[in-house]
């Protein structure tokens, strides 16, 4: 157990942040006068008080960590960090007269720091503002991933902060330094972040919303998370210009945060366009938006503008696994919502907000079969797997098969036990699916015009189980079952 104290020191420096983050959801309620100030005062006291006892009484034992501590710390941080998120909400809604079950706190804290977006609560609309605030603000720091900002803030992680932002990060290729030093990379994508966060709020301000609207939606658009202030999500404010900025900062955040990065740093964007991982993630979208729009407009559902402002926003909403809805496309050709659901596990790009399997591992995955396809009939030949001309190297590939491999296994696995509770085929796959690809919404009872509350306290819990899963992308989960990481 004592191997493991350093990991346990530094999940309370978390916890930690996570009592200071509470502080934001507190400004807004004593602003706004909503008597919510105590549940948010409650839950920074408990969460402070939680974290301290671990840092202090754990530190003296160091902060070095290894490869296997860094797994451990970012298992034990997404599935504690939610318990105490979920402090003040539970706090909130007894106050309100509406007593939530942990179950559903729960479930609502894991989906906003994975940036899933599905919800268990009704009424958002006539919620106070700071309730809704800090779900949002959850989003917002789930997205970049608060495990990378305590490695660009939290200087006492030292090297050790270089295996906490290898597992952290997104992806198969892990071990591409943009810049010497860990931290220094963290505090450039944060910047990234927080940059176009700025734009983002600016942007939905311009299109009409007010400033706190505004603030709310752009965390959860940044982030690709989707919760929304309103149970009409976008849909209610009926505007095309807050569409319009939504969809720029869909795209954009489902590109790789790292490419923004460097070009910041090199002040120039030439050479943006040849990421080959980009490119996929922008045509895919914008292509199956342009295809769905089509289809509805070629099946008489809308007129052809209409089809294509529905059709090109909610594709892009679903397959950047943000999940906002303007329309209940439920209701559209069955292909439609099939494709979209599809689409919300492999269009975004590793180091983005988004989920799913990732474009990179598709396009690896491709050229991989493309390989195997060509030694058939040559099978002497050499020939590297490639990706914007770079060999790739073996383990890469074998990673990739790998988690593709246990993503499979964790839907197929995930839907049965669903199945067993007598759930219906297409809410069962669509909630898992969902969960996994951290998109939110789903088909059938968890569509688009409905939400998670449907399902009951087990269901709940399987589909937190599977947001917990994807946001770990499953293999540094696990690890941790097996019995060698365990052996010192």
């Amino acid at each position: 157990m004592r191997d493991h104290f350093p990991v346990l020191s530094m999940l309370g420096m978390l916890l930690m942040m996570m009592a200071g983050a509470m502080a934001a959801p507190l400004a807004v309620s004593l602003h706004l006068g909503d008597r919510m100030a105590d549940s948010y005062i409650a839950g920074m006291v408990l969460t402070a008080v939680a974290g301290g006892m671990l840092w202090l009484g754990l530190r003296r034992h160091g902060t070095e960590m290894q490869p296997r501590h860094g797994l451990l710390l970012v298992t034990l941080a997404w599935v504690v960090m939610p318990l105490f998120a979920a402090i003040p909400l539970l706090l909130a809604f007894h106050e309100m007269g509406r007593p939530l079950s942990f179950v559903h706190a729960y479930f609502e804290t894991v989906s906003g720091l994975t940036t899933s977006g599905g919800t268990v609560i009704s009424g958002l609309d006539s919620l106070p503002v700071s309730v809704n605030f800090w779900r949002t603000f959850l989003q917002w720091m789930g997205g970049m991933g608060l495990l990378v900002l305590a490695v660009a803030v939290l200087p006492l992680l030292g090297v050790g902060g270089s295996q906490l932002f290898k597992v952290e990060a997104a992806g198969p290729m892990k071990d591409n330094k943009l810049t010497p030093r860990m931290a220094q990379t963290a505090k450039g994508l944060w910047s990234v972040y927080a940059g176009m966060s700025l734009f983002c709020a600016l942007g939905y301000w311009w299109a009409g919303m007010r400033p706190l609207d505004a603030l709310m939606h752009m965390f959860t658009t940044v982030s690709l998370g989707g919760l929304s202030s309103y149970d009409t999500s976008l849909g209610h404010f009926k505007s095309l210009r807050v569409e319009l900025v939504a969809v720029v900062f869909m795209l954009a955040a489902s590109c790789n945060f790292a490419l923004y990065f460097s070009a910041l740093r090199r002040g120039s964007l030439a050479g943006f366009w040849h990421d080959p991982e980009l490119r996929g993630t922008l045509l895919v979208m914008l292509g199956s938006g342009l295809f769905v729009s089509l289809l509805l407009w070629y099946k008489n559902i809308y007129p052809l503008a209409e089809a294509l402002r529905y059709g090109m926003f909610n594709t892009i909403s679903v397959a950047s696994t943000t999940g906002y809805a303007t329309a209940d496309y439920l209701h559209w050709p069955v292909f439609a919502p099939v494709m979209l659901l599809l689409l919300s596990g492999v269009a975004t790009s590793a180091g983005s907000t988004g989920g799913g399997i990732k474009m990179v591992r598709l396009l690896l995955l491709l050229k991989q079969a493309k390989r195997e396809l060509q030694r058939l009939s040559h099978p002497r030949a050499i020939r590297p797997v490639t990706l914007g001309g770079k060999v790739v190297d073996n383990h890469v590939i074998f990673a990739v098969l790998a988690f593709i491999f246990m993503y499979g296994c964790t839907v197929l696995v995930l839907t049965m036990v669903l199945l067993l509770t007598d759930l219906d085929l297409v809410t069962a796959f669509s909630a898992v699916l969902a969960s996994v690809n951290c998109m939110g919404p789903g088909l059938g009872e968890v569509g688009p015009h409905s939400n998670f509350a449907v399902l009951d306290d087990f269901q709940i819990a399987v589909c937190t189980l599977g947001m917990l899963l994807g946001r770990l992308e499953m293999l540094s989960f696990i690890a941790l079952l097996m019995p060698g990481f365990w052996r010192k």
